[in-house]
């Protein structure tokens, strides 16, 4: 059992596919979101979508951060992760506009103010009018704070996203074939759209990364902010305080853990306007890290041969941990969370808008005919990886 497991995570959630398994899986079962009938309209050249994500542990994360720092706009970047894990995730479906928004935070009242809740709902129409600015259309439609203590130890933040649209629009990932190729989107560095340097964490590993990292002092000041049934030595068992720099990047080491998750948006919607038909699929390398592919496409064998360079704060975090690689590119995007899978062509298309954008942009890999289920190769400086779905 790896240390993420052990902790009480799992990247693969085998039991929740076990208990969905034989639930509906919509229009599209290989879609990245599940697809269903235009129940709003009941137009048959229609459907609608309602995904539902949010911030994870990286709002306990926070919360240890304000209270070592006295720094509240840290809560705003939550909002965002919260909104972007939804938000990107809509992206892999091919929406990109005229989204509804709901939000819903739970909180310790006790140990979470009135100040910090305002401070969320305000980063949260803060990154609404941005992605407006980008043109992205979202609209807010309120939600729900909840005072549950008994339930949640300090803070959650998750969001629900709801859109309408043509059938036609929705990427359904069932065009992944071998002979396309894999583009990654790099998931650090700063984007003409950012307004620091991105750690390219995004809001995935978190309940490592933090106890990885992080000294134990804190399991002793704050020990509201885990899980008391983790092993002992898997709790903040790390070298570093959260103001401690982070090598070879402008940020500490709490500034790094807590950079906020990149959208896609912008770049996306620019792909889909011109180039929609040539895409066989997009998968964001939320849960499950650099696996996350292998839930789409049938019989694919997907070679990741050309991987971008593991981003400072990955590299820190095997290094103070000794956790094995391939449970590293399980856990974590390990330096691009979104991928475009499609004929070459792509390429110079996808390079093209990244630029536009400051944003990293290349080819990490193949798809091939794989003779069973899917299957995923890892090729990376410090090895080669295998595995199966």
């Amino acid at each position: 059992m790896g240390r993420y497991q052990t902790r009480g995570v799992s990247s693969k959630k085998e039991d929740i596919h076990q208990a969905i398994f034989h639930v509906d899986q919509g229009l599209f079962p290989h879609a990245f979101c599940k697809v269903v009938e235009d129940y709003l309209g009941n137009d048959p050249d229609y459907c609608c979508v309602m995904h539902a994500d949010g911030a994870g542990t990286k709002a306990s994360l926070a919360y240890l951060y304000h209270k070592e720092t006295g720094d509240l706009s840290v809560f705003e970047g939550i909002a965002q992760d919260a909104l972007v894990m939804n938000l990107d995730d809509l992206l892999c479906v091919g929406i990109v506009d005229h989204i509804l928004l709901s939000s819903t935070i739970g909180r310790n009242a006790k140990l979470i103010s009135g100040q910090i809740i305002q401070t969320i709902i305000e980063g949260n129409e803060k990154l609404v009018k941005q992605l407006a600015e980008l043109g992205i259309s979202l609209i807010t439609t309120g939600g729900e704070t909840a005072d549950v203590g008994d339930l949640v130890r300090t803070l959650i933040v998750d969001s629900t996203v709801t859109a309408r649209v043509p059938r036609s629009q929705i990427i359904t990932n069932e065009k992944i074939k071998p002979g396309d190729i894999i583009i990654g989107l790099a998931s650090f560095g700063q984007t003409s759209y950012e307004s620091q340097y991105n750690s390219g964490i995004g809001s995935n590993g978190l309940t490592s990364a933090r106890h990885d990292l992080l000294d134990s002092d804190y399991a002793q000041q704050f020990p509201e902010s885990y899980d008391q049934d983790i092993p002992q030595s898997l709790v903040y068992s790390g070298p570093f305080h959260l103001t401690d720099p982070l090598d070879n990047t402008p940020l500490t080491i709490g500034q790094a853990l807590l950079s906020p998750t990149r959208t896609y948006a912008p770049i996306i919607k620019d792909l889909l306007h011109d180039h929609h038909h040539d895409i066989s699929g997009i998968i964001h390398c939320s849960g499950g890290g650099q696996t996350k592919c292998m839930k789409f496409g049938k019989g694919i064998r997907y070679i990741k041969n050309n991987l971008f360079p593991v981003p400072p704060l990955f590299k820190t975090i095997q290094k103070v941990s000794d956790t094995t690689w391939p449970e590293m590119y399980e856990v974590f995007n390990m330096g691009h969370r979104m991928e475009v899978i499609g004929p070459p062509r792509l390429l110079k298309v996808l390079e093209s808008i990244g630029k536009q954008y400051q944003l990293e942009v290349q080819q990490i890999g193949f798809c091939e005919a794989s003779p069973v289920e899917n299957q995923l190769q890892i090729v990376a400086e410090s090895g080669t990886y295998e595995y199966e779905s």
